[in-house]
């Protein structure tokens, strides 16, 4: 049985007053031939963006006891970040509902971080829209909060710091990462990168900045890994 919005909307905690709010958090801007009252999710995403980073700096700026400015960056930015944010909307099947244009689907988009985590911030930004700051803080720090604890434990190191480690306790060389392309505008731009070791590619990723890009093949990196252990196991 298909995923719906009104379970959706309950799993969340909130039923949207105004429909086409939530309608647009979930149309990525490939869907076409929508009518022009049925805008797709790059503004809400801008909106949320700003919402988020807000939610997630009071909550640490008020932490006790008091933490430092760069403890406070450093948590915000692991927390935040594309995988995290995309990570987020996989925990409440977003992916499910979203509206793609069919190059995206035909190219697994429900499951690129880069769509994920653009619409997550859309959907804090209707969540503000339709209900108000608070309960949009209350919403991202319910989705965040595991994160920025395990950040803030110092439990939670990047990506390709766990790839350099885990490749070396397999006696494989070290990860190069190479920027395959850059897409969209100057703006906002959409990096892909590549990760090997050894000469064979381990993972792709997809981000706003080569970082970001780097960071996510690294994951899937990570991941491709732990299936072939298990495999092996």
């Amino acid at each position: 049985m298909a995923y719906t919005k009104e379970q959706f909307e309950a799993d969340i905690g909130h039923r949207f007053l105004d429909r086409q709010l939530l309608r647009s958090a979930l149309t990525h801007s490939s869907y076409a031939g929508r009518p022009e009252d049925w805008p797709h999710n790059e503004r809400l995403e801008y909106l949320g963006d700003a919402v988020v980073e807000l939610a997630v700096s009071d909550w640490l700026y008020n932490h006790i006891p008091p933490l430092p400015e760069g403890q406070m960056t450093q948590a915000r930015a692991q927390s935040v970040c594309e995988a995290a944010l995309a990570g987020c909307a996989r925990q409440i099947k977003l992916g499910e509902l979203l509206y793609l244009g069919r190059g995206e689907e035909l190219t697994h988009g429900r499951e690129k971080n880069s769509i994920l985590s653009d619409a997550f911030e859309a959907l804090v930004g209707a969540l503000y829209q339709d209900a108000g700051f608070d309960f949009a803080k209350d919403f991202v720090l319910r989705a965040v909060g595991p994160l920025l604890i395990t950040a803030l434990n110092g439990e939670n190191q990047d990506c390709k710091t766990q790839l350099q480690e885990r490749l070396k306790q397999l006696q494989r060389g070290d990860p190069e990462y190479v920027i395959l392309s850059s897409e969209g505008p100057s703006h906002r731009p959409v990096f892909t990168a590549a990760v090997e070791a050894d000469g064979q590619r381990l993972g792709l990723g997809q981000g706003g900045s080569k970082k970001e890009a780097e960071q996510a093949a690294a994951a899937q990196a990570l991941e491709k890994l732990a299936e072939l252990t298990e495999t092996k196991g």
